[in-house]
């Protein structure tokens, strides 16, 4: 009994840490709650690029180059603060640039079985502001 109680309690925090450290799923929701302004054709020097793999989502920094809408050179980026030219050839599901909506790009695939997406984190728009509810006397 002992046994299997243990591996329950083991098998829920795996899956409890999962869910936790799940970077995209977290940003997702952000940015399907709040929205995003428009990304610009530019260079990109805040983004999150998160790879997805079968254990889950890492999240990297890095910085991203948009030409007419599109995703056209990724760089990311060490410890240190420099930058590394992500050198692999990367497409959407149409083998086309990647495009980005709503803050974030559609899922990018390279030849050798990588797949992610760019997310413009410094376009996510600010949480709204709510009103203070007002705090009644109890004495009514």
């Amino acid at each position: 009994m002992k046994n299997i109680l243990l591996v329950a309690f083991t098998l829920f925090l795996g899956i409890h840490s999962f869910a936790q450290d799940d970077c995209f799923k977290k940003l997702e929701e952000a940015f399907a709650k709040r929205g995003s302004y428009t990304v610009a054709d530019e260079m990109h020097r805040n983004v999150i690029i998160s790879f997805f793999t079968p254990e889950g989502t890492e999240c990297r920094s890095g910085k991203v180059r948009v030409e007419n809408g599109t995703i056209v050179s990724i760089f990311l980026q060490f410890d240190d603060s420099t930058y590394e030219l992500y050198e692999k050839k990367f497409y959407n599901a149409k083998k086309l640039s990647p495009t980005i909506t709503n803050g974030i790009s559609e899922m990018i695939f390279t030849s050798d079985g990588e797949k992610f997406k760019v997310v413009f984190i410094d376009k996510l728009k600010p949480k709204q502001k709510s009103y203070k509810q007002a705090d009644l006397p109890t004495d009514l």
